[in-house]
């Protein structure tokens, strides 16, 4: 029992020892009693309802920090992966752009390619020359039985006059480089001539080609030459029709720049060299 109402019940025994208290009395003291113990029971019912209350609210509390921790944790890798998202998007969008460029390129060559064709049209019909694709290069492929004496680099009137007819056409296509190559056949030529192997006879043919050319209005800057002998043959030496054809003059039209793969990836410092230890 709380020490407030012992000491009341105590009071109570006292007054009722010293003066007698009449019955009227003694009903009003219990009344007074019970009307005590009630109220107690209503505060511990309320201390109670008060501490399961804050039980609750202290639950309710754990659970929405958690849930504010895991909503800033899912934000955050929410904002990690819209940026990788985002990256991701651009890298597609610039790539998307780089083969849209490749592919108009592509077609501008292409367009280039058929042009040339149309214009070499009358020659290739003529068997003059013939027009290939070689690792995506045009080629300008010319018999070097039209152009030359057997085992000479000095034009003969008949190539001077087809190498007149290129001309005007390549005058017509700008800012392209040409590569004006010499092949022969496996058959070595003979001692005691002017030329000691292929090797000069087809490069001594690239250089008069290129400057027949030069002379007839195709830029000296856009003009290259080479001699490649017998190395790069079009078809195997294995028949006098194999090795006529293998005796030619190319004229390659070279890739401008926007043409070639983009290199610059590569140009960065050099790795340093891996170094063994001394034994």
């Amino acid at each position: 029992m709380n020490a407030r109402f012992f000491s009341m019940f105590l009071a109570i025994g006292v007054a009722l020892g010293a003066c007698g208290p009449s019955e009227e009395q003694y009903r009003a003291r219990l009344r007074e009693i019970q009307d005590l113990q009630g109220q107690l029971n209503t505060i511990r019912g309320e201390r109670d309802r008060i501490n399961e209350q804050l039980t609750a609210i202290r639950a309710q509390n754990e659970t929405m920090v958690n849930r504010l921790r895991a909503l800033g944790e899912d934000v955050s890798r929410l904002q990690t992966e819209g940026a990788a998202t985002q990256r991701a998007l651009e890298d597609t969008r610039r790539r998307e752009a780089e083969l849209r460029a490749a592919q108009q390129r592509a077609e501008q060559r292409l367009a280039t390619f058929r042009q040339m064709i149309e214009r070499f049209r009358a020659m290739i019909n003529s068997g003059q020359l013939r027009v290939r694709i070689v690792r995506n290069r045009m080629v300008i492929e010319l018999p070097a039985g039209i152009l030359f004496e057997s085992g000479q680099a000095t034009l003969r009137p008949a190539g001077e006059e087809v190498l007149r007819n290129v001309a005007g056409v390549l005058r017509q296509i700008p800012d392209r480089d040409f590569l004006v190559a010499g092949h022969t056949d496996n058959v070595q030529l003979s001692r005691g001539g002017r030329f000691r192997d292929n090797w000069e006879l087809s490069s001594a043919r690239a250089v008069n080609v290129s400057r027949f050319l030069q002379e007839t209005g195709v830029p000296a800057e856009h003009l290259g030459a080479a001699g490649h002998a017998e190395f790069q043959p079009a078809v195997p030496n294995d028949s006098d029709e194999h090795r006529q054809a293998n005796r030619r003059v190319e004229i390659v039209l070279m890739p401008n720049i926007n043409e070639l793969p983009d290199l610059s990836s590569l140009d960065g410092p050099p790795a340093a060299a891996a170094t063994t230890p001394a034994p």
